[in-house]
């Protein structure tokens, strides 16, 4: 991690990280909103991506990104891009307080309780590791709905955010809200480890070449984050396939989606039925929207917290 990322991470107050992780956050979202609806949509497809005219398929198959992205907009309209945004607004927003907020804690613990600094790959791994997993745990039943909701076609199984809350707890019981957690925890240990393996390394052989304006740290940052990102990829479309089982499951636009019993068993299933390829959907694009995503979230934080400083400052200053 570079000088300048553990200045960043140790400015401003609790109240200021938090609110600057909130904002950084929902701008993020709002924005990658679309590329999102249609990763998810491609995620729940039940078929081989070599036969999209197999018996596992009942609804419209759609071949890569662009053909999704045009079904969508043929049969759903322009808004349908944004189906689910106001629970995964309230996911985003959480989730980046709770995260920032951890990592800077758990950052400023490692730093001051041991006996001697831990190396910086290391404290941003076990930093990382702890605020992506607190963030995940607690916001969690928002991520489920919001791929519920992102998974409805035409016919709306959910007229609500309050309606769906309502019939999930009706229905499935408060476990029903934690659908997929298993996989969503499991990922994330392997891709910090990944990701900073990937970064301390790159960037140590790109240093050498001595890239303008910081750039190795930035080339080896997307590195690290494709490669860890492509290896716990299975487990991100295991958990939103397992998201949408219960009682609705055939009621969404794939309504042929197999039920799995652990994420594991739907690992081996997925690749069993649907080849290994099928364990893959939605990863191009998710690749694409990782990078406008980061790169957002990280810009509005950075000046938003700034902002937020300057106005405290400016307030003490006038009493």
């Amino acid at each position: 991690m570079s000088a300048r990322s553990t200045r960043l991470k140790d400015e401003g107050t609790k109240l200021q990280v938090v609110s600057a992780g909130a904002i950084a956050g929902l701008v993020s979202r709002f924005i990658v909103a679309p590329l999102d609806v249609v990763k998810i949509r491609l995620q729940l497809q039940p078929y081989s991506p070599s036969d999209p005219l197999s018996p596992l398929r009942t609804a419209p198959a759609c071949r890569g990104t662009v053909a999704t992205l045009r079904h969508i907009l043929r049969h759903e309209g322009l808004t349908a891009l944004w189906k689910g945004n106001v629970p995964a607004e309230l996911l985003y927003v959480c989730y980046a307080a709770i995260q920032f907020t951890t990592y800077r804690t758990t950052t400023l613990f490692l730093q001051t309780a041991l006996p001697t600094r831990l190396p910086d790959a290391a404290e941003s791994f076990i930093a990382g590791a702890s605020s992506g997993a607190l963030a995940t745990s607690i916001t969690y039943p928002l991520d489920l709905l919001r791929t519920r909701f992102a998974a409805q076609g035409r016919r709306r199984i959910y007229t609500s955010l309050r309606s769906a809350v309502r019939d999930i707890r009706r229905d499935e019981g408060y476990r029903g809200f934690f659908r997929g957690i298993s996989p969503a925890l499991g990922q994330i240990v392997p891709f910090m480890g990944l990701f900073f393996v990937t970064y301390e390394g790159l960037r140590i052989q790109l240093s050498r070449f001595n890239v303008p304006w910081g750039g190795e740290d930035a080339t080896a940052g997307v590195v690290g984050s494709i490669v860890a990102k492509t290896a716990v990829f299975p487990l991100d479309l295991v958990r939103k396939r397992i998201q949408v089982q219960g009682p609705t499951r055939t009621r969404y636009v794939y309504g042929d989606i197999p039920e799995y019993t652990s994420a594991l068993r739907g690992i081996a299933a997925i690749a069993r039925t649907e080849g290994l390829r099928g364990l893959y959907k939605g990863l191009p694009i998710s690749l694409i929207k990782s990078a406008p995503a980061s790169a957002v979230t990280v810009w509005t934080y950075e000046r938003s917290l700034k902002l937020l400083m300057n106005l405290d400052a400016s307030r003490e200053a006038q009493l």
